[in-house]
């Protein structure tokens, strides 16, 4: 089938060859470009794929060159190399394995293989993207394919004796028994990071299977796939992965994504879908360390996320006894289980701070759950301190249950160090309340505080109408006869954080009376406004006022994301 097309032209500049054990460079002349002439003059007896690129962006991206079918990636001696090679695989008794090998080189000697001898020569495709250099090298597919032979073969030679099994499935249907599963480990789509079918067109077009897109969970625009889609389908692959988890076992999600929104979307669908998120940290590849972080928005590096599945009886608790407290301090007590009780990630002797087993996050994750399990919070902030307090043994702002203290106040007599702190990021109120509680281990006046405050409060969100420190001081903590503020204790703690949701409630009030939408606000008293009107039940009213906020809002906050999500799943 020969048709007319237009290609951008190419010019040859330049000549790598192999004598003997010695590599040499040449300029091309007159016999080189008779020799190239006859070669894009030939026939291919065998067959190649000629497929049209799929839609996409990333995949369309080099129609304006003139690569618009799958053949024109190739060079035509290369594509003659090529639809040999695959002629002959297809009558061996190794097809699978071979084929396997075929595939593993189509990129490295496409014309998306860059001229770069002092990097990586001679293979030097830019990753994640089809993009074509204008220095392109064309690869030698022998030389390549060789090269694969060794590696494949050390690998193969290396697994004698090993059990397991590889499959090609969609992960939101698994054929897999139900709690059968010991532990999971999954690296998934990151949103809009990499369009994954469009990349892997080229390869699956010579297999003759190519991507059904319709379950693959990306943000991609010329799918219409929006965030809202790739959260649901995320939703259905962890949902799959709750499903054949054992109870009380684990799984790690390693994630990365510029966009809090995205972030908030994959926490959301693990909530969901029922794990509970024991701990996040981030994962320098460079140096191979871990270092936790308490502001998950954080997301400009690799996250390594560990959330596990809760035992039967919790759920059955959670059931039997919905609307008593006995369910928050149920969850609370195995979510204290199941939290690691020592951690020097950076094995400096230094004990990092735990930030699940601090306050504010317990009751975060213990309202989380409550909601996602369609069940009453049966308690409130206030009261969930003080049963802290009561319940449960306090140390360095975290909490243990009976067992686990001795081990922790042991290591912290053997390495003889305080706990190291960890960075907060300070972009909105919550943010910044957190920010001076950790200030505020010891007393402060005011201007000690405020050239510290003016330091953090750099990055704040555009929609945050932020207060300034002393309304802040004022609503959230106590001051003694020097002027100095301090964190109250329990018995005080109660009254003023009641006074505080007081004060937030009319603000959100002020916002429902008001008409439009939003363009400054405390997010706060949206906050404490959501949490409410949810344990009212007046789902709507959540849902209208979501609708005036600005979608970056609701899309970046997980708490209000959770809100918004489920009440509008019960208004429709």
């Amino acid at each position: 089938m020969k048709q007319p097309h237009q290609i951008v032209k190419q010019k040859p500049v330049l000549i790598n060859y192999q004598y003997g054990s010695k590599r040499y460079f040449k300029r091309p002349d007159a016999e080189d470009i008779a020799t190239i002439k006859k070669i894009e003059e030939m026939d291919i007896p065998y067959w190649y794929p000629t497929l049209r690129m799929r839609e996409g962006r990333e995949s369309r991206r080099n129609d304006k060159i003139g690569l618009t079918h799958v053949h024109h990636y190739f060079y035509k001696r290369t594509l003659y190399a090529l639809s040999k090679l695959y002629d002959l695989i297809q009558k061996s008794e190794c097809k699978d394995l071979l084929q396997i090998w075929f595939t593993s080189q189509i990129i490295n000697i496409s014309k998306m293989n860059r001229f770069r001898p002092q990097v990586s020569f001679p293979y030097n495709p830019l990753s994640g993207t089809l993009y074509v250099s204008s220095m392109v090298s064309e690869a030698n597919p022998f030389n390549a394919y060789e090269g694969k032979i060794r590696k494949f073969t050390e690998a193969l030679s290396n697994n004698k004796g090993n059990t397991y099994c590889i499959s090609t499935a969609s992960t939101t249907k698994l054929d897999v028994q139900e709690n059968s599963i010991d532990y999971i480990f999954t690296d998934p789509p990151f949103g809009a990071n990499l369009n994954y079918a469009e990349l892997s067109f080229l390869w699956e077009s010579w297999l003759k299977v190519v991507t059904n897109s319709k379950y693959e969970a990306i943000v991609n625009p010329t799918m219409g796939k929006a965030l809202p889609e790739y959260q649901t389908l995320m939703t259905s692959c962890f949902q799959e992965c709750y499903r054949i988890l054992k109870p009380n076992r684990w799984m790690t999600v390693e994630f990365h994504n510029s966009k809090n929104a995205v972030w908030n979307a994959i926490q959301e669908a693990l909530q969901r879908a029922g794990f509970i998120i024991a701990d996040v940290r981030t994962l320098d590849k460079q140096s191979g360390s871990f270092k936790q972080v308490n502001n998950t928005s954080a997301v400009k590096q690799d996250l390594v996320i560990s959330a596990y599945k809760p035992k039967n009886d919790l759920t059955r608790t959670l059931h039997e006894s919905a609307g008593q407290s006995e369910t928050a301090w149920a969850f609370v007590r195995q979510h204290l289980a199941n939290l690691p009780v020592i951690v020097d990630a950076d094995h400096d002797g230094k004990i990092d701070i735990i930030s699940e087993r601090q306050a504010y996050l317990l009751f975060d994750r213990m309202v989380a759950y409550h909601i996602m399990n369609g069940i009453p919070v049966p308690i409130d902030a206030t009261d969930f301190y003080k049963g802290l307090d009561e319940k449960f043994l306090k140390r360095d702002d975290m909490y243990f249950l009976p067992d686990q203290v001795n081990e922790y106040d042991t290591a912290r007599i053997k390495m003889d160090v305080e706990p190291i702190q960890f960075e907060l990021f300070v972009s909105n109120e919550k943010s910044a309340i957190a920010w001076l509680y950790q200030q505020l281990d010891t007393p402060q006046t005011y201007a000690e505080l405020q050239p510290k405050f003016m330091q953090e409060v750099k990055s704040v969100d555009r929609y945050e109408n932020m207060p300034e420190l002393s309304v802040m001081l004022d609503e959230n903590f106590i001051q003694d006869d020097k002027g100095r503020w301090y964190i109250p204790d329990r018995t005080k703690e109660g009254d003023v954080a009641k006074l505080r949701e007081k004060n937030l409630w009319k603000e959100f009030e002020s916002y429902m009376n008001s008409k439009g939408k939003l363009k400054l606000f405390r997010s706060e008293a949206i906050r404490v406004g959501f949490s409410r009107l949810w344990k009212d039940k007046n789902y709507q009213a959540i849902v209208d006022m979501a609708e005036r906020l600005p979608e970056q809002t609701i899309q970046e906050d997980d708490k209000l994301l959770m809100y918004y999500d489920i009440s509008l799943s019960r208004v429709q």
